[in-house]
C-alpha cells in the first residue's frame, strides 16, 4: 500500500551550460519514519490517445488501456512514467512538421491525468519531444492537470519533482535534448544539478528521453547518438556522470524499444523502457510493442538491492497486457549481456540481482 505525501515541485532558475544549485541545500530534519528500502516501478512512453487533429481517443478516458496492468503500477512505493504529448483542453499547436509522415502532434484531454493517477502513477516526466506539441503553454497545461490529479512532474528546465515517500525525501529530474527541457547534452550541467539535489534529498532519480528510435536501435552505442540529424545524447556518459554526481537510479525512454541494463557503482541504469501505453500514432509492431515494467528496490543509501522486469505487451486498440512469453524480459536480458557484458546483474527468472 502506498504511503505517499506529495510535496511541492521546486521551480529553479536555468542555465544552458551549467545548471544552478537548487535552493534546498540543507539536509532535511530526521523523519519520524523512514523505511529501510524503497520499491520503485517505472515504465516508458505513455500517450493515451489524441483529439488532434482528429478524434483518436479511447473509450472510458483510457482506463481500459491500463486496467490489465494497473495492479502492477499500484504495487510500489513510487511509480514513474514518461507522458508524451500534452494534457490540455483545446489550444493551437506550436510545433510544425516539415515531413508530416515523420511527425505527429498529440493532445489528450486534461482529465486523462486522473486516469493516470487512478492507475497508480505518482510522478511523470514531461521532458520529451512531444511535451511542447502545443508550445510551452501546452506543457504548463499538462503540469497543471497532473498536479490536480496528485501526480508530481519534472522535465521543464527549472522543474524538479520533490516528494516524500516512506519517510525518504526524493528528487526526480527529467532530461531531454528538446527545447525547454533540462538539457540532456549538457552533461556537466546535469551533474552539477544532481549534486545539488543530492544535498537536500535522500534519493535522486534521473530520467532521460534520448537515443535513436526503432527496432534497429536496441543497442546502446558508445558516444553521441544522432537521429534525423539531432543529437540524442551520449547516454552511457550521461548516465554514469549523474550517478557519479549523486543519482541513485537512472530511467531511460525515447527509443520506443527496450534496451539493456547496467549496474554502475551500485546504482541501476535502465537505458530504455520503450513504449508502455501508446494508443495511436506510435508504431507498436514487433519490438516496439514490448512494454516492460521495471521494478527497482533501493536501500536507504540508494544502492540497488534487487528488482524485476515484468513483461507486458501492447495490443492495439485494447491496451497493455501481461505477456506470458516474457518477451521484454528476454530481450533486455540479451541486450544487457551483449552491450554491458552482463551489466553487473544476475537474472533469475524475472528477478534482477547484483552480481556481487
Amino acid at each position: 500500500m502506498k504511503r505517499l505525501l506529495l510535496a511541492a515541485a521546486l521551480l529553479l532558475g536555468a542555465c544552458a551550460t551549467q545548471a544552478p544549485m537548487p535552493p534546498a541545500q540543507q539536509p532535511a530534519p530526521p523523519a519520524a519514519y523512514k523505511s529501510a528500502e524503497l520499491r520503485i516501478r517505472a515504465v516508458g512512453d505513455i500517450m493515451l490517445g489524441t483529439d488532434f487533429p482528429d478524434d483518436r481517443l479511447p473509450p472510458d478516458d483510457g482506463r481500459g488501456l491500463l486496467a490489465p496492468v494497473a495492479d502492477w503500477l499500484r504495487d510500489a512505493d513510487l511509480t514513474f512514467g514518461n507522458v508524451e504529448g500534452v494534457l490540455m483542453d483545446g489550444g493551437e499547436p506550436e510545433k510544425f512538421c516539415n515531413n508530416p509522415r515523420l511527425c505527429y502532434l498529440f493532445r489528450s484531454p486534461a482529465r486523462y491525468a486522473f486516469t493516470l493517477a487512478d492507475a497508480g502513477f505518482d510522478v511523470a516526466s514531461l521532458a520529451n519531444n512531444h511535451a511542447r506539441d502545443f508550445g510551452e503553454t501546452g506543457r504548463s497545461a499538462s503540469m497543471a492537470a497532473l498536479h490536480a490529479a496528485g501526480i508530481a512532474t519534472t522535465g521543464r528546465e527549472g522543474d524538479i519533482a520533490s516528494l516524500t515517500v516512506q519517510g525518504h525525501r526524493i528528487a526526480v529530474v527529467g532530461f531531454a535534448p528538446n527545447l525547454g527541457s533540462w538539457p540532456l547534452n549538457d552533461i556537466e550541467g546535469a551533474a552539477h544539478l544532481v549534486a545539488g539535489l543530492a544535498i537536500g534529498h535522500d534519493l535522486v532519480i534521473v530520467s532521460f528521453h534520448g537515443g535513436a528510435e526503432g527496432a534497429d536501435y536496441v543497442h546502446v552505442p558508445e558516444g553521441m547518438e544522432i537521429f534525423h540529424g539531432e543529437q540524442r545524447g551520449d547516454l552511457r556518459r550521461f548516465s554514469r556522470a549523474v550517478i557519479d554526481a549523486g543519482a541513485d537510479l537512472v530511467i531511460g525512454h525515447g527509443p520506443h524499444v527496450p534496451r539493456g541494463l547496467e549496474l554502475y557503482r551500485g546504482r541501476l541504469i535502465a537505458y530504455s523502457l520503450g513504449n508502455f501505453a501508446t494508443h495511436w500514432g506510435i508504431n507498436i509492431n514487433g519490438l516496439n510493442g514490448l512494454a516492460p515494467v521495471l521494478e527497482a528496490t533501493l536501500d536507504a543509501e540508494g544502492r540497488f538491492v534487487e528488482g524485476r522486469i515484468l513483461s507486458a505487451i501492447q495490443r492495439r486498440p485494447d491496451g497493455v497486457f501481461p505477456d506470458p512469453e516474457r518477451r521484454a524480459l528476454r530481450l533486455m536480458q540479451r541486450l544487457t549481456q551483449e552491450d554491458f557484458n552482463g551489466g553487473g546483474l544476475i537474472f533469475e527468472g524475472e528477478r534482477l540481482l547484483p552480481a556481487e
